[in-house]
């Protein structure tokens, strides 16, 4: 969390033996029992501090519920800081109170009246939550604790610690507590800062459909600490992450008229899961930014000058200076794992390649003839283009080691022609929905095109490629 200026080198501990007085042990601790322990998630100690007392008061409301009723911008990537923590408990239905309190440095009665105020809330079953400081000097930070009891006699205070894994109820000297708790932004003047856990009237968020903003707060936080540390901006476009080195702008135009428009559009028309993990989609501005990140982010000499998908990394990988068209084809890619993961390899790289050249219409998204309808009507020349039966056939390595240099052109064409003849999207859904019978997609492709004799209708669909023309 937010790095603190050290004030003076006084010690609480010792102020508080010389300046400050208690009422009288009470007859035993003050403690609120039956909170369970939560551990947080990287840098969510404040979330999870809430959600382990919504858990005692009966709610299954997380720590990601907690954030993303925050409404903090997920790329700033860390939890919730005081303000967004207030913002997010208010929304929840809780009255967090006065919380910026401000304490003359050293003053022992200025503390004093701030640790009355949560022992009060303490006798009443109110627990709080406390911003303190960790580590010292220039390396002390800040971090949430949710303080539940205090124990008189020794003079402890009661805690559950949300950094460390079944840390529930330990108990810090009172003096040590009092010493980290102020956070001295100033030389005269220090910050208390306190979260009642008052609750009014519990508000259980909605459940949110896909990758919420604490999901991506998350994925962002561990991403930011292997990209490269100048010159590249990031914006979520879900389901992805979308990083780059040209202009933040640019970047963020990329985002929203490239991924998002695809994104929607191939959506709308074939998958209704998004893919089970935030994939990041690379953007490079030229083939020399492309080689050598690829390098360094992910040990890859690319073998195409374009763009490529990596399913270890869950990444997409773009020279993107190429154009767009790779970058629509790749996304398609991580859709079809999640939703057909047995797709034949020619249907996927069918489509794929299919919308390498594309345009909206509505909604919707439609292919146009590209730069491989060439070598395609050079292999129907040459008679090198194999049956259909021989193409859906194709295993994986077949499909991708073997080709000849039809394999991708002739599967992305038999998409088109499904395509421009109102039959492709029923033609997918249809091959999600027999893959068991029909694992090839052969004998649907014929359902579909209603042809029995398919060297016949192959004759006729290379008389069609023929006839198409790019540009």
């Amino acid at each position: 969390m937010k790095h603190i200026v050290p004030g003076p080198v006084v010690s609480l501990a010792m102020m508080l033996c010389t300046s400050m007085t208690y009422s009288a042990p009470a007859a035993k601790p003050i403690r609120i029992e039956d909170v369970p322990h939560v551990m947080q998630e990287e840098d969510f100690c404040g979330e999870a501090c809430v959600e382990m007392y919504l858990r005692k008061l009966g709610y299954t409301i997380t720590q990601h519920d907690v954030f993303n009723a925050s409404g903090l911008d997920p790329t700033a990537a860390r939890g919730c800081h005081t303000k967004e923590m207030v913002r997010a408990l208010t929304s929840l239905g809780f009255e967090p109170g006065v919380t910026w309190n401000k304490i003359r440095a050293n003053s022992a009665a200025d503390l004093k009246k701030q640790w009355a105020a949560l022992l009060a809330d303490l006798k009443k079953q109110i627990p709080s939550i406390v911003c303190m400081r960790t580590g010292k000097g220039r390396h002390a930070t800040e971090h949430f604790r949710l303080v539940l009891g205090y124990d008189p006699e020794k003079r402890e205070v009661i805690y559950h610690e949300p950094a460390e894994w079944r840390a529930s109820y330990r108990r810090m000297k009172l003096a040590d507590f009092l010493d980290c708790w102020p956070l001295r932004y100033k030389r005269k003047e220090w910050l208390a800062i306190r979260m009642r856990l008052q609750p009014r009237k519990i508000t259980v968020p909605e459940k949110q459909a896909g990758f919420t903003n604490a999901d991506f707060a998350l994925h962002i936080m561990g991403l930011k600490k292997r990209m490269p540390k100048e010159g590249f901006s990031l914006v979520v476009s879900p389901p992805f992450v979308v990083i780059g080195d040209e202009r933040p702008s640019m970047v963020t135009a990329r985002a929203q008229k490239t991924v998002k428009w695809a994104t929607l559009r191939l959506k709308k028309r074939y998958f209704k899961k998004d893919p089970a993990h935030i994939h990041d989609i690379w953007l490079f501005k030229d083939k020399t930014s492309y080689m050598k990140h690829a390098k360094l982010l992910f040990n890859d000499t690319p073998d195409t000058p374009f763009g490529y998908a990596s399913a270890e990394n869950r990444a997409l990988v773009m020279n993107i200076g190429t154009g767009g068209g790779t970058l629509v084809h790749e996304i398609v890619h991580p859709f079809i794992a999640v939703n057909f993961p047995q797709c034949p390899s020619w249907l996927n790289e069918g489509l794929g390649s299919l919308y390498e050249q594309s345009r909206g219409k509505g909604k919707d998204i439609v292919g146009l003839t590209n730069w491989r309808l060439e070598s395609l009507q050079a292999a129907i020349k040459k008679k090198q283009v194999p049956s259909f039966k021989e193409l859906t056939g194709t295993t994986n390595y077949e499909f991708y080691r073997m080709d000849t240099g039809s394999n991708y052109a002739q599967a992305r064409y038999l998409c088109y022609y499904l395509q421009e003849k109102g039959l492709l999207k029923a033609f997918y859904h249809q091959c999600v929905a027999n893959q068991k019978r029909d694992p090839t997609g052969y004998k649907t492709l014929q359902k579909v095109l209603k042809e029995k004799d398919m060297d016949a209708f192959k004759a006729k669909w290379e008389k069609y490629v023929m006839r198409l023309t790019f540009p």
